[in-house]
């Protein structure tokens, strides 16, 4: 096991006009800029610990006499206490106080100029290592994949394909796939390779590792199937895939029209949670391993190394992937999504979709289903090696629940830790992940 973190001893982070779901801690072109300064450089704290934060606010740079209000509270859960403080020097030292639980505390920063509100808010962690899942791991974990796998692998994989010359470029072809994955259900995928390898079927020649990468959550089509055209061009196969069988060239108004028919965004999460046969999810997992027998399907396959990565919803489905099929050989996985989701009836954070803040979502029926579904009981089950990414700002999947993930792995594993982080990585941090998984080819 390795641990790497980035120490951060000063980090200038974003002013935001409001906090939202996909805010973030850096601006853009923003006038006035937090430093915030936990006195612990990896900006972790044993149980017990007083945690301070020097906190400075900034217009051009140039430090700011404002009065900031703050309140303090668990990762994800209301503040417990608040306050305000007069910076002077356009500084402060505010004591966070300590958790006599393992889990995070969120410093919630709020000042006010011109009549303009700017937020902001850092969270540190109290021996995050003891942190445990509230999920319970059902008995029948494993017999019920096995069951949902062999009734899905009774209709065969096929495939229709079609080369996407738009995507196409002088070291990588694109192909887009229609895959069929169950007697009910499909995904559309991008499939980019090496152009020394054209074509999909038949021929001999050079042999490459497959790369599966499952998406991010909402309901969405593939908009970037070249954003990670770098791996390609390092000689892998990448399949970039979809999870509700829609079609990545259909219009504006189809793609509406179909959208439509789901009850929000993000309401196939909750689609059917009541019955762990009938879950919506159900046909999502199993169809990510049916996309792996596709890939191991492939001439040009080399015949050994078979990769999953994604992040978000993405991460969370890499490690349910590597989790269900023992051909992977490597996991990597940022802020993993669907994991202890119903940790808040612990009375603290659980992970995306934040069931809790719905009516009737964490009844006892549907936490049972949960726990079939979760990542925590993925997790347990990993073999190969995983690379796993988080920042502690995140408050879509929290860090919380991405350290339980982390403890539960028994597998070889590697951390990047970004405590300044919120619900994103960097494209140097994507590219290193492609580099980590080159040095764990077989």
């Amino acid at each position: 096991m390795k641990k790497t973190f980035l120490k951060v001893l000063t980090v200038v982070s974003a002013v935001l006009l409001c906090l939202t779901a996909n805010a973030e801690n850096y601006p853009y072109r923003s006038d006035y800029l937090w430093l915030t300064v936990p006195d612990h450089a990896d900006w972790l704290y044993q149980t017990g610990e007083r945690a301070k934060i020097e906190v400075t606010f900034l217009k051009y740079g140039i430090p700011q006499d404002v009065e900031v209000r703050y309140e303090i509270g668990p990762d994800e859960m209301p503040a417990t206490s608040a306050g305000k403080v007069q910076l002077k020097n356009g500084r402060a030292t505010i004591d966070m106080g300590t958790m006599k639980q393992p889990g995070f505390l969120d410093l919630r920063l709020t000042a006010t100029v011109a009549d303009k509100t700017y937020k902001h808010h850092v969270k540190v962690g109290f021996s995050p290592e003891r942190l445990q899942p509230f999920t319970k791991n059902p008995k029948d974990f494993d017999q019920f994949w096995a069951k949902n796998l062999e009734e899905a692998r009774k209709t065969p994989v096929s495939v229709s394909c079609t080369k996407s010359d738009k995507y196409t470029t002088d070291k990588v072809d694109c192909y887009l796939l229609k895959i069929r994955t169950d007697s009910r259900h499909s995904i559309y995928a991008y499939l980019t390779k090496p152009k020394a390898q054209a074509a999909t079927t038949g021929g001999s020649g050079a042999k490459y590792p497959v790369v599966l990468c499952p998406p991010g959550a909402g309901i969405k089509t593939i908009k970037e199937p070249m954003r990670n055209h770098y791996y390609a061009e390092n000689g892998f196969i990448r399949l970039e895939m979809e999870i509700h069988g829609l079609n990545p060239e259909m219009s504006d108004e189809q793609f509406k029209e179909i959208s439509t028919a789901f009850s929000a965004e993000n309401g196939y999460v909750e689609n059917g949670l009541d019955d762990r046969d009938n879950y919506y999810m159900k046909h999502v997992y199993t169809g990510c391993v049916r996309a792996i027998d596709y890939l191991c399907s492939l001439p040009d396959w080399d015949g050994r190394n078979v990769i999953v990565q994604g992040g978000s919803q993405g991460g969370a489905l890499s490690i349910i992937t590597a989790a269900l099929d023992k051909r992977v050989t490597a996991c990597v996985a940022n802020h993993p999504a669907l994991s202890d989701v119903a940790g808040y009836l612990d009375n603290r954070a659980g992970g995306w979709p934040h069931m809790n803040r719905e009516h009737n979502m964490l009844t006892p029926q549907k936490v049972e289903t949960l726990q079939y579904y979760d990542v925590v009981n993925f997790a347990r089950r990993v073999t190969c090696p995983v690379f796993l990414t988080w920042g502690y700002n995140d408050d879509v999947c929290p860090p919380t629940t991405s350290y339980i993930v982390w403890n539960l792995i028994t597998a070889p594993k590697e951390s990047l830790i970004t405590p300044i982080n919120e619900h994103w990585t960097t494209s140097d941090t994507n590219y290193s992940q492609m580099l980590w998984i080159k040095e764990h080819l077989k």
